[in-house]
C-alpha cells in the first residue's frame, strides 16, 4: 500500500503540480505566523509548546483519519494517504523551477533566470551571473529534493499512515521559518524546532546522499561527503550537497555576488563550474535517486506480498 501511494502520489503531481503557494501552505502559515507572535517571547520552553501546537495536532489528526477511514474501506484510507502525500510532497516544484530557470540561460535570458531563482528561493539574485545562478539552482535543487521528496518519503514509510510525512514536512517548515532565525531575531525560541528537525533528518540526509552517490560518480561523491560536508555553514545541508556536487562532476558554493559585495563560501565538489548543462544533469540524477527508492520500495513490497 505504501508503494502504491508514493506511486500515484508522484503520478498525480506529473499531472497537476500542486503550487508552492497553495492555499493550505499558506493557511499553514498564517497560523505558524500567529503562534509565533503570541507565544514567542525569545525562551525556548516557548519555542517548545509552540512546536507542539504547530505540529502535533495535524499528526494526530492525519492517522486518526487514516485509521477511521481504514475501519471504513481500505481503499478511503489509501485516498487519504495519497492526498497527504499530494499536499507533502513536491517533485515537480523542484524540477519545473529548474526546468524554467534552464529555458531562460539557454536563450541567454540572465534578467528573467535572476527572476525566477528569486521567487523559488525567496531571497535576490539579482546580481548573480550566469554560472551563480547555475550553481545556486543546483544548491537550492538538490536540497528542497531531499526536504520535499526522499524525507517526506522516508519518514511516510516509518510512522503509521501519512503521519510521518505531516511529522517530517511541518518541521521542516519549522526549522526555516523558527530554527534558521538569528538569535538577535528569535532569542532561543526556534532552537527546539532546530534540534528536533536535526534528528528527524539524520538518517533521510545520509540516504539521500547515498542515493546521489548511486545515481552519479559514486567515488566522487563519497570523497566530497566525507572530506567538504562539515565546511558548510549547515553540516547536515553540506552532506547532501557535497554528495550530489561530486556525483555530478561539478563544483558548488564558493563565491557569490550578493549585496554590492563577494560573499565567500566553501568549496563543494570537483570538477567544472555550474551551466546549464550541469543544471540538466541535477534534475536526471535526482530522477535516477527516485527510481531507484521506488525500485527497492517496490521489491520489498512484493516480498511482503509473497511471504504473505
Amino acid at each position: 500500500m505504501s508503494f502504491l501511494s508514493v506511486l500515484f502520489t508522484l503520478l498525480i503531481e506529473q499531472v497537476r503540480p500542486l503550487s508552492p503557494r497553495n492555499v493550505v501552505y499558506r493557511g499553514y502559515q498564517r497560523y505558524v505566523n500567529s503562534l509565533g507572535n503570541q507565544l514567542n517571547a525569545g525562551e525556548r520552553v516557548q519555542g517548545k509548546v509552540a512546536w507542539l501546537l504547530a505540529v502535533l495536532p495535524w499528526v494526530l489528526v492525519s492517522v486518526v483519519i487514516h485509521y477511521f477511514l481504514r475501519d471504513i474501506s481500505i481503499a478511503a484510507a489509501w485516498v487519504w494517504d495519497v492526498a497527504v502525500l499530494y499536499l507533502t510532497m513536491g517533485f515537480r516544484q523542484f524540477s519545473h523551477a529548474v526546468t524554467e530557470i534552464v529555458e531562460a540561460l539557454r536563450v541567454g535570458d540572465l534578467d528573467r533566470a535572476r527572476v525566477l531563482l528569486t521567487d523559488w528561493r525567496g531571497d535576490s539574485a539579482v546580481e548573480y551571473n550566469g554560472s551563480e545562478i547555475a550553481k545556486v539552482a543546483i544548491e537550492e535543487g538538490l536540497i528542497k529534493s531531499h526536504r520535499h521528496v526522499f524525507g517526506v518519503i522516508f519518514w511516510f514509510l516509518i510512522l503509521p499512515g501519512p503521519s510521518g510525512a505531516v511529522l517530517y514536512r511541518l518541521s521542516g517548515i519549522l526549522d526555516q521559518r523558527w530554527g534558521s532565525r538569528s538569535q538577535e531575531d528569535y532569542g532561543d525560541f526556534g532552537k527546539f524546532a532546530q534540534k528536533v528537525f536535526r534528528y528527524l533528518d539524520w538518517i533521510p540526509v545520509r540516504l539521500t546522499a547515498m542515493s546521489f552517490a548511486v545515481a552519479g560518480d559514486f567515488e566522487d561523491a563519497v570523497y566530497c561527503w566525507r572530506s567538504q560536508a562539515t565546511t558548510w555553514m549547515d553540516p547536515e545541508q553540506g552532506v547532501v550537497l557535497a554528495s550530489g556536487a561530486g556525483a555530478l562532476g561539478v563544483r558548488l558554493g564558493e563565491t557569490l555576488h550578493h549585496n554590492g559585495t563577494v560573499s565567500f563560501r566553501p568549496e563543494l565538489g570537483l570538477g567544472d563550474d555550474a551551466d546549464v548543462n550541469t543544471m540538466t544533469s541535477a534534475v536526471g540524477m535526482v530522477w535516477r535517486a527516485l527510481v531507484l527508492w521506488m525500485f527497492i520500495l517496490g521489491l520489498i513490497t512484493v516480498a511482503r506480498w509473497v511471504g504473505v
